[in-house]
């Protein structure tokens, strides 16, 4: 019951950080970089703790340390930028495709070598969102398409980083502190005045505090009850909470060339899931 909970908080902090951000830059509330410095800035001060109760190392800092935390940076800009134009349904299923695409991607990069319900599942999840961003009436803008697949990726990168770290907590708390003086170089990177309300910060807030920062520690406890294949396909609901969450406090519509492009992405990504987690229990 405790995993259960844990796990379902989790998928909808998930799905909040899509919620929050497009509720934020809708309507203008706040600018996209903006957002990300003070989703940054408050994740790094919700976890700032863990950096002392956990001994994470922080100074002086290796090669090795920037990654991941240039990667958590690239994955929240390009976020940020991306959902000024896509729909809180729609950025999650493209960013949840590119998170899985990337990771098995890099896989094949070291060597993997997937079978053919494997090669099955990857190319009808592709399939699903070329589908989705192929043109026409109802296709997403392709800016907005293109940058939220850079988050992806960078998403997907850093999963694949952090996957050796003995402590993920502390880590994550570290690349949150990194990753600060790459967020702050954004000041001299704008063009214009910042747009900035207070209700566009206290969304930013809640964005990097609550779904970011304390949803990524709730994860972390929940992955202790979780099988690696259970962890990685409960993450499927992620998209549909944030349709639904689109809808209801967005006033967002789903069309059918979405729910026929998340049915052909979940259900691929889900086949590959399965089939690499029995390859690998099979494997001597």
């Amino acid at each position: 019951m405790r995993t259960a909970v844990l796990t379902l908080l989790t998928l909808f902090a998930f799905a909040a950080n899509s919620i929050l951000c497009r509720m934020a830059l809708k309507d203008g509330l706040i600018d996209p970089v903006s957002f990300t410095q003070l989703r940054l800035f408050s994740g790094a001060l919700i976890l700032a703790p863990f950096l002392f109760t956990q001994r994470a190392h922080i100074w002086p800092l290796q090669i090795k340390d920037w990654k991941p935390a240039l990667a958590l940076f690239v994955y929240a800009l390009a976020f940020s930028l991306a959902y000024v134009a896509l729909d809180a349904a729609v950025g999650a299923l493209i960013l949840f495709a590119m998170v899985q695409t990337a990771m098995i991607g890099i896989g094949l990069i070291k060597g993997a070598r997937p079978n053919v319900l494997e090669w099955t599942g990857l190319t009808m999840a592709i399939a699903g969102l070329v589908y989705l961003l192929a043109p026409g009436l109802s296709a997403p803008p392709i800016g907005g398409a293109a940058l939220m697949a850079v988050s992806g990726v960078a998403w997907g990168v850093y999963s694949v980083l952090g996957k050796t770290e003995a402590n993920p907590v502390a880590s994550t708390a570290r690349n949150f502190a990194i990753a600060l003086p790459l967020a702050a170089l954004l000041l001299f990177a704008r063009s214009g005045a910042p747009q900035i309300t207070p209700s566009g910060v206290a969304l930013a807030v809640a964005s990097g505090a609550a779904a970011s920062g304390i949803g990524y520690v709730i994860w972390y406890s929940a992955l202790k009850g979780l099988t690696n294949m259970a962890a990685s396909v409960v993450q499927l609901a992620v998209p549909v909470i944030a349709a639904i969450g689109g809808i209801a406090l967005l006033g967002e519509t789903i069309s059918i060339r979405f729910l026929i492009a998340a049915a052909l992405i979940l259900s691929g990504i889900f086949i590959t899931i399965r089939a690499s987690f029995r390859n690998t229990e099979a494997a001597p």
